[in-house]
């Protein structure tokens, strides 16, 4: 059977520190270390990523609410205004 991948808009990319490759992401949805998620923007930035740690206000988190904004560590560059999908698997 066929996995059926759904995905849905759950935040923005409002900074980016790239000497150490963190995204400042506000969520409008929760998420957790270990959810998957794409990031999407620009010409050429469209890439899918586990979320392996989250970053509030200088402590490591494993979940952030609806509305917070968070340190991601990310593996490419973004910048602000880049869209941020979570990605569900369904069998």
């Amino acid at each position: 059977m066929k996995k059926i991948i759904k995905e849905k808009k759950i935040g923005k990319v409002t900074h980016y520190f790239g000497n150490i490759k963190v995204a400042v992401i506000k969520f409008s949805e929760p998420v957790s270390v270990g959810d998957s998620i794409r990031i999407e923007g620009g010409i050429d930035t469209n890439f899918k990523m586990k979320i392996v740690s989250i970053g509030l206000k200088g402590e490591k988190v494993l979940k952030c609410k609806k509305g917070q904004e968070v340190g991601i560590k990310v593996k490419n560059k973004v910048r602000e205004g880049y869209k941020v999908y979570n990605i569900i698997n369904n069998k």
